[in-house]
């Protein structure tokens, strides 16, 4: 019999900075952390680099147009806090287009909140990943108890 081999969910996360603050998207009617502020993130397509599934769900959230060179890995997280996945950070400062709300329906809002002032109501793994950050730390496991 042949065995199945594991595979994981991967997911892309935009840090989106302008003058020290980064963008925050409002979840609503998603089913997951609704009422949580979560930065602009998606799950990559099989067949897809990493940077392009990033650029695309740019697009797809938030309307905004980055070039691959505007892109900077920042940190990767093993989660186990629901599904095991592996989740990918990218900084991006310099953007084409205004950020707009491309998904009224899952989007409660766009905010920008100063990085050293951000809101309690983060989804608990992404504001992890922010402190993270912030210290320059490149890979941390998180929901593994």
């Amino acid at each position: 019999m042949k065995k199945e081999r594991f595979s994981l969910i991967v997911d892309v996360h935009l840090y989106l900075i302008k003058e020290d603050k980064i963008l925050f998207l409002l979840r609503s009617n998603t089913g997951y952390m609704d009422g949580y502020y979560h930065v602009p993130a998606g799950h990559m397509d099989g067949g897809e680099k990493v940077v392009d599934a990033l650029i695309r769900e740019s697009k797809e959230e938030i309307g905004v147009m980055i070039n691959p060179e505007d892109v900077k890995f920042v940190h990767v997280m093993h989660n186990k806090s629901n599904n095991e996945r592996i989740a990918f950070f990218f900084e991006v400062k310099k953007w084409q287009g205004d950020v707009k709300n491309m998904e009224p329906d899952k989007c409660g809002g766009l905010f920008w909140f100063p990085l050293d002032k951000l809101p309690e109501n983060i989804v608990p793994y992404a504001k992890k990943s922010i402190e993270y950050y912030l210290k320059g730390i490149n890979f941390s496991h998180y929901g593994w108890n």
